[in-house]
């Protein structure tokens, strides 16, 4: 499982015509193809073989700092030119989304000093453990993925947040959604229930 795979780009096109051209899948309610960032030749396999099944188009994620959101218009403008529909854009680690009670608190002039008790008491009194604190890690310092989408003339599906529910989840190989919590959790219902309905279908959560 720790062995590195080395393959050069004919190898991989290989692999993905395998997948997309001679599996056969049955009835399925959603094929979902998770591509790395970029405009190389694996993703011009990826539109060529899957532009004969009547694909319903991509799902562009970014994280809101301008680096990425960089990246991301090459990619919008890549689906374009291939003629494959974008149906929105999903801002991931859009904020930091953290339970007040399970914060760590410390005073940086002072570390050794007991504030974290002091917090927690200051919660209780107030009522406020089940609140969340939200901070912007990764500031968007134009505008994030809402306002490249509105630019781009593509629609904007949601914001994802970083939340340690997500972490904990995937450690132990379950679905966010399965476990139900967090604000992590109502973003991805809303956001798979916006693709649902662009594609004129509804979801429903248990």
């Amino acid at each position: 499982p720790d062995d590195a795979v080395v393959w050069r780009g004919p190898r991989k096109n290989a692999l993905i015509k395998q997948f997309l051209r001679d599996v056969d899948w049955g009835e399925l309610d959603y094929l979902v193809v998770d591509s790395p960032p970029g405009t190389s030749d694996e993703h011009i396999s990826l539109a060529q073989y899957l532009a004969t099944a009547d694909i319903d188009g991509a799902v562009i994620v970014t994280t809101p700092q301008e680096v990425s959101i960089i990246d991301v218009k090459k990619e919008i403008n890549f689906c374009k030119k291939v003629g494959i529909k974008v149906i929105g854009v999903v801002e991931n680690m859009s904020y930091l989304a953290m339970p007040l009670a399970e914060m760590r608190v410390e005073d940086p002039a002072d570390p050794t000093r007991d504030v974290q008790s002091k917090f927690f008491q200051m919660l209780k009194r107030e009522g406020l453990e089940g609140c969340t604190a939200l901070a912007h890690v990764f500031p968007p310092t134009k505008g994030g993925a809402q306002k490249m989408a509105e630019e781009m003339q593509v629609p904007f599906l949601g914001r994802i947040p970083l939340d340690t529910k997500v972490a904990m989840a995937a450690e132990k190989g379950q679905s966010i959604l399965d476990t139900g919590a967090g604000a992590a959790a109502n973003a991805y219902k809303q956001v798979v229930s916006v693709i649902a309905n662009s594609l004129g279908e509804e979801v429903t959560f248990v």
